[in-house]
């Protein structure tokens, strides 16, 4: 017994610090994203460039049916952070914006309000509701995998940025999930219980067939 705990202990210590092998692992965007990520860079090639990332500066075009925009640095557009389980996003809410309801499937969300007021919350799996409108410096956690959203709810425009447990934490927001592919309207309905009239509406809407 004395020498299985700290032969456990140990192997506690190496599978927590897995990433420590590398320091880095700077995505290398000519190859293929895997499920682990892209494959690294080689070092000899990397120069500072590689760890910033200046796109967040700028607002996003809001001229959209949603009135807003986000703008990744996710390991697609900064490959520096690749590897390191976080990522960056900034979301700009022209008035009337919203995010509608979506899903992060690959990570959390840190949310923190730097300009404006937004309206944010989400559905815990129990269909538990948590939302509250969010001011300057407010900050907001979305975990991972659940239904959540964001609304403009001030008179002027609203900034955030916000921040991932993940490089790639991906996307999938539910209106265009239901309506903008080709999923049969019939199909739709029966799990939605809306009518054809609304269906074929929201997929006109949305750019979906079917």
């Amino acid at each position: 017994m004395k020498m299985i705990l700290p032969i456990f202990v140990l192997s506690l210590l190496f599978s927590s610090s897995y990433a420590a092998v590398q320091d880095f692992c700077v995505g290398d965007l000519s190859a293929p994203e895997g499920p682990a990520g892209y494959s690294c860079k080689k070092p000899a090639k990397l120069t500072v460039d590689d760890f910033v990332f200046s796109g967040l500066g700028a607002a996003g075009n809001t001229s959209n049916i949603i009135k807003a925009a986000v703008t990744p640095a996710f390991s697609a557009q900064f490959p520096g952070v690749n590897g390191l389980g976080v990522s960056v996003a900034r979301l700009d809410l022209a008035p009337g914006g919203v995010v509608p309801m979506h899903t992060h499937p690959g990570g959390s969300e840190v949310l923190i309000v730097v300009q404006g007021s937004i309206c944010a919350g989400f559905i815990s799996s129990a269909n538990a509701v948590y939302f509250k409108p969010l001011k300057k410096g407010d900050i907001m956690v979305f975990p991972q995998g659940l239904l959540h959203f964001q609304i403009n709810a001030g008179g002027g425009p609203a900034l955030a940025f916000v921040s991932f447990s993940s490089p790639s934490p991906g996307l999938q927001i539910l209106d265009y999930a239901l309506f903008g592919n080709n999923l049969p309207s019939e199909l739709v309905e029966k799990t939605t219980f809306l009518d054809d009239a609304q269906v074929k509406k929201l997929k006109g809407v949305l750019g979906g067939t079917g």
